[in-house]
């Protein structure tokens, strides 16, 4: 059975990507987005706010296209996947993490500092994803063309353009 790991999503960003390069040479860039929802309080009846900060991970091309076009503030879309992991801090509690490795990024909103356009009529930006990895392929088998249909009784609709929109 197969699995899916897969978090999808549209925030701002919380500071500058911090941009690394590895000894390999593979560029790494950090960012936290935030995503808001709100709610509605059952006791006071006011409007609550609740902000969720998320750790995204970029790697190679893609690290470099976050570090030089996502700025704070900016308004993301990011696709990944999640990672779990575990560290020991310095004072010896051992502490669980969860990261996004971003596998897509879509620059939101105007075109801030991009030379023209920009304002409030926002406008997509950019998208970016990361190559897929090479994996090896079958040779796909040969198409069998399709059975004929058989013949149906006319509904009164046959002179009907196909060209509806959804």
């Amino acid at each position: 059975m197969a699995s899916v790991n897969k978090v999808i999503l549209v925030g701002n960003c919380g500071r500058d990507p911090e941009i690394r390069y590895l000894p390999s040479g593979q560029a790494v860039a950090n960012v936290s987005v935030a995503t808001s929802s709100r709610r509605k309080d059952k006791n006071s009846g006011e409007m609550i706010e609740d902000t969720q900060w998320h750790r995204v991970t970029f790697y190679d091309r893609l690290a470099e296209i976050a570090g030089e076009y996502v700025k704070k503030g900016r308004p993301i879309y990011v696709e990944g996947r999640l990672k779990y992991g575990k560290y020991t801090d310095q004072a010896g509690v051992e502490k669980n993490t969860v990261d996004i490795i971003a596998t897509e990024l879509q620059l939101l909103g105007g075109r801030e500092g991009m030379g023209g356009g920009g304002g409030e009529e926002g406008g997509g930006g950019g998208g970016y994803s990361r190559p897929p990895a090479a994996a090896p392929r079958a040779p796909a088998a040969p198409r069998q063309a399709p059975a004929a249909a058989p013949a149906r009784q006319s509904s009164g609709f046959d002179d009907m353009d196909d060209d509806i929109p959804f």
